[in-house]
This record gives structure tokens, sequence and C-alpha cells, in this order.
């Protein structure tokens, strides 16, 4: 796209549409969506539905790793805790991951000194 826009002299903006002619004005969702199921249909992947690709790119960012701040700025949504909501069975083992990486922060620096023991 930006380089079809390049050719025509036409700068892509940041608030562009995805799916916009090269003038920029808007598709019809309706022909997008029938293009993308002509797609798939050609490809033999029979039942996948344009939204599902927008479930499929957070899904992999999230288990690669990429915070979930940025996926949810990504995605759109008003919060993270949106993003986390919909997607967190994406992210199996979370917990452990976390504790893990906590004690290696925690270990990773000697300690100077004694700590003060906290009594009971």
């Amino acid at each position: 796209m930006k380089r079809s826009r390049a050719l025509l002299d036409v700068a892509l903006k940041e608030d562009d549409l995805v799916f916009a002619w090269l003038d920029g004005r808007p598709m019809l969702p309706d022909s997008v969506s029938h293009a993308w199921e002509k797609l798939v249909n050609r490809l033999g992947l029979k039942g996948i539905r344009l939204h599902d690709t927008r479930h499929t790119h957070a899904s992999l960012m999230l288990a690669q790793g990429i915070h979930p701040k940025i996926v949810s700025e990504r995605l759109g949504h008003s919060t993270v805790a949106l993003t986390l909501d919909i997607y967190s069975h994406v992210l199996p083992g979370i917990q452990e991951a976390a504790a893990k990486r906590f004690e290696e922060g925690l270990f990773a620096q000697p300690v100077s000194k004694p700590l003060a023991r906290i009594p009971v």
C-alpha cells in the first residue's frame, strides 16, 4: 500500500484505514469480506473469517512475549485489561514464568548485607 501510494504521490497517514482504496476512500466491508472468502476458499482453508486473523495476530504476539500493552494498542482496545481478559488463555504458565523471572532477578544481584529478620 505504501509503495502504491508513493507512485500516486499520495502520502500514507497515521490514521489511514487498513482497507481503503489508493485514494484513501474506505472500501465497503462486504467487498473486503467477500474478497477474503474467495481467497480462503481458493486456498482450501474454508471457515476462516477475516476477523479470525485479528485474533491470530494478537495470540501470536502474546505467545512470543510481546508486552500486552503493545498488543492492546495494536488492537485498538481501550485498556490492556480488556486485551488480557480476552487473550489470557494464550499465556499458559504465565504465573510460573513470572515467578521464575522474579527469582532470577532476585538472585542475580548479590546481597550486600543480610536481610533483617521479620518477627513472626
